[in-house]
């Protein structure tokens, strides 16, 4: 069975689908929700364009089952694929559907979700608990491997800062204000994303080299992101979808925080994780770097509190969640 992948044109999955070797189609759309009216009209009038060429493609290629994972991109091709009678699966990847999946769910023949608690937000016939899929490599990450690809210490504990592939620049700050007093305790793995990858680097390079040897830095990780998740005792990172699987896949002690301008949609992931006892959420205003400190000092002093919040984010695993969602579009896309 083939793949294509339909997106946005110049956005970071564009990237990501090419390396994988995925064919990729860009087609028009933007947000309309929370747009002033004249974006929103022209956003809407790319809704339309957006539409006609997703139902021009789905025409070319004849899917057996398409499926979409919510953002503005996913609104055109599914109405366009309902038009044309082809199975819908809908994959909620967050916790709290947004106004897209919202949307793309109504038409859709079934929606997978990552956690169980999202069920209350859909239609309950359509539903189906798959887990957050993650790539096969991931589970498969060993600890020992990881500290000698990194070249890590192994009389120190491991502390990994990840913000997402454009970073969080709060949180690369709030880290940056405390990095002498990390380096002087811990090892740290810091995936800084893009945008500040320059700045990283100047604070890095600013190190004496007795804490620079400790300071492990990267503007991102794409195949070895299983080995820095695996070395790592403590885990600190935006709320997006993925720790909802990366996390607890890997059975990871947190501590997240969620990006404020995302919705809610971070936040409802990071307190599902935290009332299940698998990570902490630390809000992203004032203080940050006060409270991160605290916490990470507390968590790698107690031994038994993060190992204990790392069994409870295992538990939380669905290790076979892609295989879930694969066996759920062949079935569609072959009539049962």
């Amino acid at each position: 069975m083939g793949v294509r992948w339909i997106g946005g044109r110049g956005g970071v999955e564009e990237a990501l689908v090419g390396r994988a070797g995925i064919a990729f189609d860009a087609i028009p759309a933007g947000g309309v929700h929370g747009m002033g009216s004249v974006r929103a009209a022209a956003n809407a009038l790319k809704l339309v364009a957006g539409t006609l060429k997703a139902f021009w493609l789905a025409g070319q290629y004849v899917p057996d089952v398409l499926l979409v994972t919510g953002g503005f991109v996913s609104v055109p091709v599914a109405l366009a694929c309902r038009l044309r009678r082809i199975p819908i699966v809908v994959y909620l990847p967050d916790v709290e559907p947004g106004l897209a999946v919202k949307f793309a769910a109504r038409l859709s023949t079934r929606v997978a979700v990552s956690v169980e608690d999202s069920s209350k937000y859909l239609p309950p016939h359509k539903v189906v608990v798959t887990g957050y899929p993650t790539r096969s490599d991931l589970a498969r990450a060993d600890r020992a491997e990881a500290m000698g690809h990194f070249g890590l210490d192994g009389q120190r504990k491991t502390l990994m800062v990840f913000g997402g592939s454009q970073g969080a620049r709060s949180v690369n700050r709030a880290i940056g204000s405390i990095l002498d007093w990390l380096l002087e305790r811990y090892q740290l793995i810091h995936v800084s994303g893009s945008t500040d990858a320059a700045e990283a680097r100047a604070r890095r390079d600013a190190q004496p080299d007795a804490s620079r040897r400790h300071y492990h830095l990267f503007e991102y990780l794409h195949e070895d992101m299983g080995l820095a998740l695996a070395a790592a005792d403590l885990v600190v990172s935006r709320a997006g979808a993925s720790v909802l699987g990366e996390l607890t896949v890997l059975g990871r002690a947190s501590i997240l925080v969620p990006y404020p301008y995302a919705w809610r949609y971070q936040k409802v992931n990071a307190d599902y994780l935290a009332s299940k006892g698998a990570a902490i959420r630390v809000d992203d205003d004032e203080g940050l770097a006060a409270r991160l400190r605290s916490e990470i000092e507390r968590l790698m002093h107690d031994d038994a509190a993060r190992t204990e919040m790392q069994r409870r984010a295992k538990s939380l695993a669905r290790s076979d969640a892609a295989q879930r969602l694969a066996d759920l579009m062949i079935d569609l896309a072959e009539g049962r």
